[in-house]
C-alpha cells in the first residue's frame, strides 16, 4: 500500500511545524527552576524567622522552594571585611 502526500499536504504540515519550532525552543528546559539568590552576613541560624517570613511571602506568590523555584544562600559568618560600601 503506498501512501501519497500531495504538494499542498505537505507544504501545510511543514508550515505548521515552523510555526511551533519557536514555542518549543522558548519553553523552558525541565528540571531547570528559575534561582534566587539570599546573601546574609551572619550565620543561617540567625536569620531563621527573617527566612521563615521570606518562604511565606514567595509561597503567597505561588513560588515554593524546589518545586518551582531554587534559592541559593551564601552567609558571611560575620566576616564583613571585603565589603565595598
Amino acid at each position: 500500500m503506498t501512501v501519497t502526500v500531495g504538494r499542498r499536504e505537505l507544504l501545510a504540515a511543514l508550515d505548521g511545524a515552523a510555526a511551533a519550532w519557536p514555542l518549543a525552543a522558548h519553553a523552558q528546559q525541565p528540571g531547570k527552576l528559575p534561582t534566587i539568590g539570599f546573601a546574609g552576613s551572619d550565620s543561617p541560624g540567625l536569620y531563621a524567622d527573617r527566612l521563615h517570613a521570606f518562604r511565606l511571602g514567595l509561597k503567597s506568590t505561588g513560588f515554593i522552594e524546589g518545586q518551582n523555584v531554587a534559592i541559593e544562600y551564601r552567609w558571611a559568618e560575620g566576616r564583613t571585611t571585603n565589603c565595598r560600601h
